[in-house]
């Protein structure tokens, strides 16, 4: 599991090669992702958007942005947490990902928190050092 924590939000990630998905004799292996969102600040948040910077083995980068999560914005009071699987497809067999959620207070500022690095490794590759 990975784990960073923004402004007392708590992102953890665990990820998880799909086998049953990918195709690796036409370069193609699947990756899931579980991420948990703890809010451990006195403040209720919104998730509005994401963003997304995949690395496959070759150097290859992939943004991803878009609104919510999974078609949702949740609503996190003090305590809370959201959980949810997305997934993410390869070129390669191994990668990178790491992110940021953009939140929004009560109050109507907006703040990023980050999300961990995370590697993507099919069973068969080493897991890779994130810098």
């Amino acid at each position: 599991m990975y784990t960073a924590t923004t402004r007392h939000i708590t992102v953890s990630v665990t990820p998880t090669y799909l086998p049953e998905q990918s195709e690796p004799d036409e370069n193609r292996w699947v990756f899931a992702y579980r991420i948990e969102i703890e809010n451990g600040s006195r403040e209720t948040v919104q998730l509005r958007s994401r963003y997304w910077h995949i690395t496959d083995a070759h150097g290859h980068v992939e943004e991803v942005r878009g609104p919510g999560v999974v078609g949702e914005e949740p609503i996190l009071s003090p305590g809370d947490s959201f959980t949810y699987t997305s997934g993410c497809p390869l070129g390669t067999s191994s990668g990178i990902m790491r992110g940021r959620f953009r939140m929004q207070g009560v109050d109507g500022t907006y703040f990023e928190i980050e999300v961990p690095a995370f590697s993507l490794d099919a069973p068969s590759d080493r897991p890779r050092t994130l810098n």
